[in-house]
């Protein structure tokens, strides 16, 4: 019934690759004037054929967790592979949050009239084609594919060689929803090979098929992304998120944030990774906030200060204030004050989430405008990090750059613009 995207016979992957940024174009053009009922339709279809698929994505899916289990890879690893009947309908629910979003093509972001009667308008358009490239993360398949469909553009979707079983049965369950709603499946396309040849021609960007690339996975990938990528990106290099528990903070409040923020899910990129108590308070509060974080089954590494008041945690090394361990592993240190607080993350932060505990709301201005993060809380927990927590239905990332978008990429972020310039005649002289 469809043409589902393979190597084709006696090519190259670089050939194949072409091949599917130019169905991927034709596609985009098409989804670019289609009606908001109609994508909404296939958004439901998607859903439904999601739910439908259950069985067939969690086959898929146990095998791939068996094959990294061989392999030895990690907890962390793990648990963002692994999909359960729970995680399933998490992403059919989310493609019909997003299927309840407003769309953003065409809306009229400003608009004026000038002295010689010209009405210009500026336009939300679609960005095109998008290419999303990541790792062991199989709801990524469902939610980016989602998402570039809302926001009218075309996705190429690249996973990790990990999930690939898995995120070939969502792409499956994806495109036979496209196809009932009498949208191109070619709007969603999964690379069809592990051969890591693929990224590559996805960064060159496929002969101009794609617009904007965006990676999601670990530090070495969005580096080689970064490095070799000839379009333009949306990315974060690594999530190293801080909690400050300043000298104002209530103490069960600052318990509940930052074990909240460390290990809720560790192997997010909005875990927390460092906790900076303030010093007029360490006395009081760092040994409670260590043996929470402890009890939870955290292992600490302080500072000299922080050893002080709680010998049973190992010794920090430099390494570890700029380090994003995706893991129960937390660094703690002592700061002298708001200043001090600000400077650290200033330092040692990503530009990712950071997050200030404190009742003191002029300290909470100062931090929030003095600290430039892409996502920064007040009396919250850095897991809130997060396009469906934030409203937006889903996202495809976080980006930490400042150009276009920053924080969660949702499907506004996925929009561009034009403007639309009407005349009576007008010449200009």
């Amino acid at each position: 019934m469809m043409l589902e995207a393979r190597v084709i016979e006696g090519s190259t992957v670089e050939e194949t690759m072409r091949e599917i940024g130019r169905r991927a174009r034709g596609a985009a053009r098409l989804l670019a004037v289609a009606p908001t009922a109609v994508k909404n339709a296939a958004l439901a279809a998607m859903a439904a054929q999601i739910r439908a698929a259950a069985p067939a994505i969690l086959a898929a899916n146990a095998e791939d967790v068996a094959t990294a289990v061989r392999d030895g890879l990690a907890a962390s690893f793990l648990d963002r592979l692994t999909l359960n009947p729970a995680r399933v309908e998490a992403m059919a629910r989310g493609i019909e949050e997003i299927a309840a979003l407003a769309d953003p093509v065409g809306r009229v972001l400003a608009g004026w009239t000038r002295p010689n009667g010209l009405v210009i308008e500026r336009v939300a358009t679609p960005l095109g084609v998008i290419g999303i490239i990541y790792e062991s993360r199989p709801n990524v398949t469902a939610d980016a594919g989602a998402l570039c469909l809302k926001s009218g553009n075309a996705a190429i979707l690249r996973g990790g060689s990990d999930g690939f079983r898995s995120s070939s049965a969502i792409v499956a369950a994806l495109r036979e929803g496209l196809h009932e709603a009498g949208l191109p499946v070619d709007a969603i396309q999964l690379v069809p090979t592990r051969d890591r040849a693929a990224v590559g021609a996805m960064l060159r960007g496929l002969d101009g098929a794609i617009d904007v690339i965006v990676p999601r996975g670990g530090k070495s990938l969005v580096a080689r992304v970064q490095d070799e990528a000839r379009v333009p990106i949306f990315a974060h290099l690594d999530g190293n998120c801080h909690v400050y528990v300043h000298a104002a903070a209530d103490l069960a409040m600052a318990q509940a944030i930052v074990v909240n923020a460390k290990m809720r899910r560790t192997g997010i990129c909005g875990a927390a990774e460092t906790l900076l108590v303030d010093a007029a308070v360490a006395e009081t509060h760092l040994p409670v906030l260590v043996a929470a974080l402890r009890a939870a089954g955290c292992r600490i590494r302080g500072d000299a200060a922080t050893r002080r008041l709680c010998p049973e945690v190992d010794a920090a090394e430099e390494a570890d204030w700029s380090t994003e361990y995706l893991d129960a592993i937390m660094a703690v240190k002592v700061v002298d004050g708001l200043d001090a607080a600000i400077d650290h993350v200033g330092h040692y932060g990503s530009h990712h989430t950071d997050a200030i505990v404190t009742d003191d709301p002029a300290a909470a201005a100062r931090f929030m405008a003095e600290i430039d993060s892409a996502i920064l809380l007040w009396n919250a927990s850095t897991q809130f990090a997060d396009g469906g927590e934030f409203g937006m239905g889903a996202e495809i990332g976080i980006a930490t750059g400042k150009m276009h978008a920053r924080g969660p990429v949702g499907v506004e972020q996925l929009c561009s613009f034009k403007y639309r310039v009407t005349g009576t005649g007008q010449v200009r002289p």
